[in-house]
């Protein structure tokens, strides 16, 4: 969190709305040292690691970020690509197509995005777009379905960064759109595109990120709307029960997490005579380590080795135009009420008179 003093209010600066695109994080290479950085960062986070910090610090310290960064660097390495991290790539991608999006929209709004873990950081963006005369923040973390340990998470470093900040902006954040039907037809249509592409045959694979199981008996509804989301997108593609599973990939640790898993799952349905496969990864919008190593490599490897013949993985939405015409919607939606088109916004002009008008006043009071 910055602590350099906030600029000096300015008066018959032109108010503008900001929209912050907020994804997971990335490590800034696929290196030991980076990773070693990144891993601390996020499973220091109480919101991911539900284990109380006397308990957790010495495991993370003493063994974890020990072991683990190496190994983690050697997986970020297999899917990094020229341009840095895909999760990056993409995430920039996706800010500079929403800009696009809502100005052809109409709408006269900054655009930017942090990451929760690691670079650019959401206090440092926030500060950011503060400095460039935002008054308004539309905070949107790219989590379609809702969970303690993302968007509550997310929520948690824009409140630390308000207790830091004299005069706040007005705040709004969207909290899912694991239901939103743009999300939901991008989705469809990515599948159906992948289909007249390659064929259809065998089964669709819904692989969500996983959360321990301890999380939905506690009562967060991530689990939920990943199966609503399932069940909607398969009606989308007109399938019937039999013809796709919702599974949750990413386990770490013994405790029990949601089920059923991913790759245990693909064991099986190749050893029970599947013969082909097609997974795709709802719950991220951009691709990243979990969806380009875990899915696409592993999970490759998983179906293939039990016998499996044909392995597909449908990339996630990424820059999809479709994708991108939806979240500039869903965006749009949230704005409502707020002036962000060029004929509701009061000029320089109009706001230095305002401002000379009641100086002169309050002189004469």
């Amino acid at each position: 969190m910055s602590t350099q003093p906030e600029p000096a209010f300015r008066h018959g600066q032109v108010p503008r709305t900001g929209v912050l695109l907020v994804n997971l994080g990335t490590p800034e290479a696929p290196t030991a040292p980076a990773l070693r950085r990144y891993l601390g960062q996020f499973l220091s986070d109480s919101r991911v690691v539900e284990i109380p910090r006397l308990l957790w610090k010495p495991i993370l310290h003493g063994i974890i970020l020990r072991v683990r960064p190496r190994k983690s660097a050697a997986k970020y390495a297999s899917i990094w690509t020229s341009d840095g991290s895909p999760l990056r790539v993409w995430t920039e991608k996706q800010t500079k197509l929403l800009q696009g999006f809502l100005g052809e929209m109409g709408h006269q709004v900054l655009v930017r995005h942090a990451m929760r873990y690691g670079e650019p950081a959401i206090g440092k963006a926030l500060s950011a777009l503060k400095a460039e005369g935002a008054t308004r923040i539309l905070v949107v973390p790219l989590y379609p379905q809702y969970s303690g340990a993302t968007t509550a998470s997310v929520m948690d470093e824009v409140f630390a960064w308000g207790r830091e900040t004299r005069l706040l902006p007005e705040l709004r954040h969207i909290n899912r759109f694991h239901d939103d039907p743009g999300y939901l037809d991008a989705l469809a249509k990515s599948v159906r595109r992948h289909w007249q592409e390659n064929g259809t045959g065998g089964k669709l694979v819904m692989s969500f990120h996983g959360m321990p199981r301890r999380t939905l008996d506690l009562g967060d509804p991530y689990h939920c709307e990943c199966l609503k989301t399932g069940r909607l997108l398969a009606e989308r593609l007109g399938l019937s029960a039999d013809q796709y599973v919702v599974t949750f990939q990413s386990r770490f640790g013994k405790a029990k997490w949601l089920e059923p898993y991913t790759e245990p799952t693909l064991h099986a349905l190749a050893k029970a005579g599947t013969e082909r496969v097609d997974v795709i990864c709802p719950g991220f919008v951009s691709d990243c380590i979990e969806t380009l190593e875990e899915i696409a490599m592993e999970g490759q490897a998983a179906f293939l080795g039990s016998g499996g013949k044909t392995f597909h993985y449908i990339p996630c939405l990424n820059d999809q135009l479709d994708w991108m015409r939806a979240l500039g919607q869903l965006v749009e939606q949230h704005l409502q009420g707020w002036p962000t088109r060029k004929e509701q916004l009061p000029s320089a002009d109009t706001l230095s008179r305002q401002r000379d008008r009641a100086l002169a006043t309050g002189a004469k009071d």
